[in-house]
């Protein structure tokens, strides 16, 4: 009874925080995380039996990369005029990923002895901007950096999965490895079409009074299996949500007119408010672990901060070159680089035979920690906007 307790206390701060966000402009996840390893602390000190938790936090984050990335599509508007921003969004999230992925793979080669392909897997995770952290953190920004955060992020994440499997699960990059890679990608855009048109059928058109738990039931269920084959599952959420949010831009086309669509905008709306509130609890949750887990001597590990420092300031200082050369202003987006769920993900899927001692789960940490603290004063530092009307 005493957990049940202390986990409705805990999202309920949660709530309270996520209330506060706007007028602090503390993001969530710091308090979180903070709130987190107090809890441990206090458990510590007042002699609380420890449980191994540790299996869990993956399972969490899986779920909650599930429900972020579907969530964030949700709220995407797709047309003509929005190619530019995903154009743009997709370069920003890309280019420096593959920029800091051979810079610290060539330094973890260097300094570490790891090789450059061990050195490579190692370097992927710290690359990915974390949408868990992003996209709820600019809610208070105006909405084309909001829209342009919720696509970078998202896509950040998707383009981060798949090279992670790409390096991690081939030993040598020849014609044999990129033609499987290629054929990955038909079939999972190929199921992501079936399933996308079935799914959104069986929402439009089931009349049970339980209908939304089976889809998204079965959305994680074409996820897991798609990810057991190796496929970059992400892209069926990324379609699936951008399907949903977007049905009426497509009702003009025939067959998409057999799934009602004036009934299924109705059912898509519902569905969005759900997994908004999903979300948020599973969010809250893995955040409230993460921060339980972590030991005080892995947050101060002297060894690794030097480390964690450097790869840190390079992940600001590429961004800050590849947003001016896009032409955009660095302050707000700048600071909107977090790390988080998705490096705690891959830096968990490291195979046993390629993991490499200098990057660490202390380096993690630190470098997650510190993203979060610059995001927090960056946004901290802005001036409160509005859109204009």
């Amino acid at each position: 009874m005493s957990i049940i307790i202390s986990l409705c206390v805990l999202l309920l701060l949660s709530y309270v925080f996520d209330l506060s966000a706007s007028k602090t402009r503390i993001p969530t996840v710091i308090l979180l995380i903070a709130l987190g390893w107090g809890v441990k602390q206090a458990s510590s000190f007042l002699g609380f039996q420890e449980h191994n938790l540790n299996p869990i936090l993956p399972l969490l984050g899986t779920v909650g990369l599930i429900l972020i990335v579907l969530e964030g599509s949700l709220e995407l508007e797709i047309n003509r005029s929005k190619l530019p921003l995903v154009g743009k969004s997709s370069l920003i999230a890309l280019i420096p990923m593959l920029i800091l992925s051979v810079g610290l793979a060539w330094a973890f080669d260097y300094f570490g002895h790891t090789g450059f392909k061990i050195g490579l897997v190692n370097a992927i995770p710290f690359t990915v901007i974390s949408s868990a952290i992003a996209i709820p953190s600019a809610r208070n920004l105006l909405s084309d950096q909001k829209e342009f955060v919720t696509y970078e992020s998202s896509l950040s994440d998707i383009f981060g999965v798949i090279l992670f499997n790409f390096v991690a699960l081939n030993d040598e990059f020849t014609a044999a490895s990129y033609g499987e890679f290629f054929i990955q990608l038909i079939l999972i855009l190929a199921i992501s079409l079936v399933s996308t048109l079935l799914l959104s059928y069986l929402l439009g058109n089931i009349k049970h009074h339980v209908k939304f738990v089976p889809i998204m039931l079965m959305v994680v269920l074409i996820y897991a299996i798609s990810k057991t084959f190796h496929l970059p599952s992400l892209i069926f959420i990324l379609l699936f949500g951008l399907f949903l949010g977007n049905v009426d831009e497509l009702k003009h086309l025939k067959f998409i007119q057999k799934l009602k669509t004036e009934n299924l905008q109705e059912e898509v709306h519902k569905f969005r408010e759900l997994i908004t509130e999903i979300t948020f609890m599973i969010r809250s949750l893995f955040f409230l672990l993460f921060g339980f887990l972590i030991e005080t001597k892995e947050l101060l590990n002297l060894a690794t901060i030097s480390w964690a420092i450097s790869i840190v300031a390079a992940i600001f200082l590429i961004r800050w070159l590849c947003l001016k050369a896009f032409g955009y202003r660095a302050s707000p987006l700048l600071f909107l680089a977090p790390r988080g769920l998705i490096t705690i993900l891959l830096f968990l899927s490291i195979p046993l035979t390629q993991v490499a001692g200098i990057a660490n789960k202390s380096l993690i940490i630190q470098v997650i920690i510190l993203c979060a603290l610059i995001m927090m004063g960056g946004l901290m530092m802005q001036k409160p906007v509005k859109d204009i009307e």
